[in-house]
């Protein structure tokens, strides 16, 4: 018997499970995939190398209609750590009114200043402290050991554009351009797995299980009093006397649920599950960050690629192991910023830069060496669903993402395109990009004609070229004035379809289990599922509204203000 069972030993279920173990309860965690100790986990550059694998789940949306009728691919942790040993490492809080629209949305007590004590409590920062910053919290961020030539052409570039640095993006000012700081430590990922779990790995009162597919909770009477689990073939239960909490994921989270008998009742009556809640709103609100790539040609062959093959993949690997320095310790997303793009006062569009071509799963990078420019959409408008398409625990989720159903997420994204190619002609990045590869390919080119589009003209030259010499912009405001011009290669209707055809998800699926204080909301302020005692959701699920960048620190944060619910 335990106090708590813990579903997903991710990036709450870890944090939950120390927290709790250093209370002196006795707690369950069960875990889907297996452990994380491989290198390509622990070498921060090589995350991309585990998509696909077991440790990962990789997630598949309906056709589109706004998206071309495409599918969009959503990977998911599946190990221990989950996200936070799959992601891209980045450390970002979001932004204040984030938070304080939560709370004026009915989620009281979840205002920015109200969860930045948890924050704080989680961090353990190496270079920044004060008023909004943590350094003795379990969670270690720092500062990148390595920065690719391209990483800093960008931002250099950027400020050449009229952007200003900033070295805290999770300070006082969220806009801006600079460095990521990481969930790293001496040039490893530092996971929720490595960090919070391993505090109390071989404690008495904690028993963690791999390879545990969850496939129903228990509840009797009102009250969830355990779980029910497979692994490797043979079924298991275990019984909580306290509480049961999932910590599986925005998606995994209703599946499990609604499986349960907790959803909407006619869905789960269809399927011939038996209802023992009905949560109208399970599965809905489901909400993702979305980016559109810009691609630029290097002149010289010094992007990432290749970097993994012969002897400059054994000397990263020896600098890597002896030092824990050199290009395995980049995180790959290692510059970009954030932009006031439609000057509300307030930023909509994050950049996520990559020295190398990259591109998403079921979709090749365009071949050589480049640049990506992923301008990412933060407050995305369209809202999509989860349902289920049997009782069968293993049968695949049906996810329609919604993904661009909202015409002002069409215009957001458009608009953090164009910036991006004005970006790519600023003097730091054209000493290194000779042309664009998409939306259109040698639209940056440095001599003779450019490839232009059915439909364009030659009046649309890119704006520094129609700009008289030695212009420069003296704020970010007459830069985003110049953008209103519209004086770029493409017409408004091509840059469209490009937004249409390459958005992706950044993988921060969220809001499926949202919080609230209203009789629809799937659990309350304190994480607890409305309906069913002795049962809580703690993961990006319970989200009401998709914060204003990468979603681990939130989820981080979440997972410790559960423990606090739960421990007074």
């Amino acid at each position: 018997m335990f106090d708590h069972i813990i579903v997903g030993a991710g990036s709450a279920g870890c944090v939950l499970a120390m927290r709790l173990v250093e209370a002196g309860r006795r707690v369950l965690l069960l875990e889907a995939g297996p452990g994380d100790d491989i290198l390509f986990v622990r070498m921060p550059a090589t995350f991309v190398r585990v998509i696909g694998t077991e440790r990962s789940f990789v997630y598949e949306s309906e056709p589109a209609p706004e998206a071309d009728q495409r599918a969009l691919y959503i990977p998911q942790g599946r190990m221990l750590g989950g996200g936070s040993s799959l992601n891209a490492m980045v450390y970002m809080r979001g932004q204040k009114e984030d938070y304080d629209g939560w709370a004026a949305s009915g989620c009281e007590g979840w205002s920015f200043a109200e969860v930045l004590p948890a924050f704080k409590r989680a961090e353990a920062n190496e270079r920044l402290a004060g008023a909004l910053h943590g350094t003795q919290g379990p969670l270690r961020v720092s500062d990148p050991r390595y920065r690719h030539p391209l990483s800093l052409a960008f931002v250099r570039a950027a400020q050449q554009a009229g952007y200003r640095y900033n070295d805290d993006f999770n300070g006082e000012r969220q806009e801006g351009v600079g460095f990521y700081q990481t969930t790293t430590m001496e040039g490893r990922r530092a996971s929720t797995a490595a960090t919070y779990l391993a505090a109390v790995r071989g404690r008495p009162g904690l028993t963690v299980v791999t390879g545990a597919e969850v496939t129903r909770i228990l509840i009797e009477g009102g009250r969830a009093i355990g779980v029910a689990w497979r692994q490797k073939g043979t079924s298991h239960e275990a019984l909580a006397e306290r509480e049961v909490v999932v910590c599986a994921g925005a998606l995994a989270t209703p599946k499990l649920m609604m499986l349960s008998g907790i959803g909407p009742a006619a869905a789960l009556a269809s399927l011939g599950i038996t209802l023992l809640h009905d949560a109208p709103e399970m599965g809905a609100n489901y909400q993702d960050h979305l980016e559109v790539p810009v691609y630029g040609r290097a002149r010289q062959p010094l992007s990432l690629l290749g970097q993994d093959r012969g002897l400059r993949a054994l000397r990263h690997g020896v600098e890597w192991l002896g030092l824990g320095s050199g290009l395995l310790t980049s995180n790959v997303v290692e510059s970009g910023g954030f932009f006031d793009t439609a000057r509300t006062g307030r930023p909509d569009v994050q950049f996520h830069v990559l020295p190398v071509l990259v591109g998403d799963v079921g979709r090749e990078a365009p071949g050589g060496h480049g640049i990506t420019l992923n301008p990412c959409l933060l407050q995305p408008r369209s809202r999509g669903q989860l349902t289920l398409r049997s009782p069968d625990p293993a049968d695949t989720i049906k996810l329609d993402s919604g993904a661009l159903s909202a015409p002002e997420d069409v215009e957001t994204l458009l608009r953090g395109v164009k910036l991006a190619r004005q970006i790519l002609r600023q003097p730091a990045l054209a000493a290194l990009i000779e042309s664009e590869i998409a939306p259109v390919e040698g639209a940056l080119a440095g001599s003779g004609e450019e490839t232009m589009p059915a439909g364009s003209r030659r009046s649309d030259l890119p704006l520094d070229r129609r700009l008289p010499a030695g212009y420069s912009a003296a704020s970010s405001d007459e830069v985003l004035e110049a953008h209103v011009l519209e004086a770029h290669v493409l017409e408004a209707h091509v840059l469209e379809a490009h937004v249409r055809s390459h958005a992706k998800t950044v993988y921060h699926p969220s809001g499926t289990c949202r919080m609230g204080s209203d009789a629809q909301a799937v659990v309350d302020l304190k994480l607890r599922v409305r309906g069913i005692e002795g049962l809580r959701i703690c993961d990006a699920s319970v989200m009401p509204g998709l914060i204003s960048g990468n979603t681990n620190a939130p989820v981080v944060m979440i997972a410790e203000r559960c423990a606090e619910f739960m421990l007074t």
